[in-house]
């Protein structure tokens, strides 16, 4: 049982050694980890700053009555 998984794995990384798909998943993963890490260090260094203007606009919106009426 053992050897059978074994070789279904090594089957499957190298079908997605060779398979250019595979690359691409690969560069697209590595991306939405960057972009994923940037977020949340950019929330954890701006995080007080985000909070005082979340509620800044959220004071300013429900100020502002709702969505302005169109005439014809």
């Amino acid at each position: 049982m053992l050897s059978i998984l074994t070789f279904y794995i090594k089957n499957m990384v190298l079908r997605f050694h060779s398979d250019e798909e595979g690359i691409a998943l690969t560069e697209y993963l590595l991306l939405l980890g960057l972009l994923t890490s940037a977020v949340i260090l950019a929330v954890i260094a701006f995080g007080d700053q985000l909070g005082t203007t979340w509620t800044a606009w959220t004071t300013f919106m429900s100020t502002r009555g709702g969505p302005p009426v169109i005439t014809p």
